[in-house]
């Protein structure tokens, strides 16, 4: 089921999302909610606070973004956990689906190490990077409660106040379904 995407201003985007228990029969439709809501609002990503489900989950699906020579990658990410960050960082132009109409480069480490559960319960160890590595980082900050304009200057997060606003108050159209903090 595609579900509205929670937008800027709305507090569970800001709180650090709980655990996901494997148990839990909710969750493979989260997980299915998930793609189907993402794909719905052509992301290349989306975490489940992001639905307003403060949960540890989030899936990717790179591979619009990706190289035509590099392995196409999908995946379900639950109760992950940053091992290590490269010192080495790399800017790319990120943009949210829970900020609609912003985009910002942002510097981020240019490979990390993930400890993670899939939908199925296995426990991995991987390390990413590239554009994969990006939509992950970015991700599993959603699960902080963090967003990618916290990695800006603050003199540019002033400069885009007035958009962040307009997008709290409902006045920024998109192609999907939003629910707005205000």
């Amino acid at each position: 089921m595609i579900r509205p995407i929670v937008c800027y201003g709305a507090p569970v985007l800001r709180r650090k999302a709980e655990p996901v228990d494997m148990a839990d029969p909710n969750l493979p439709a989260l997980i299915a909610d998930l793609w189907e809501t993402m794909r719905g609002a052509d992301g290349v990503g989306l975490a489940a606070p992001q639905i307003g489900v403060s949960k540890q989950v989030f899936v990717v699906d790179a591979r619009p973004l990706q190289k035509p020579d590099e392995p196409p990658f999908q995946g379900v990410f639950i109760n992950p956990e940053i091992l290590w960050r490269s010192e080495e960082v790399f800017e790319y132009e990120e943009g949210c689906l829970s900020i609609p109409g912003i985009r910002e480069k942002v510097f981020r480490p240019a490979q990390i190490q993930l400890r993670y559960l899939d939908e199925n319960g296995e426990l991995h160890e991987d390390l990413f990077s590239g554009i994969v590595g990006r939509i992950v980082q970015h991700e599993y900050d959603h699960l902080l409660g963090r967003l990618f304009i916290d990695y800006l200057p603050a003199l540019r997060r002033q400069l885009l106040r007035s958009k962040l606003q307009r997008i709290q108050r409902g006045l920024v159209e998109t192609h999907y379904p939003v629910i707005h903090a205000v």
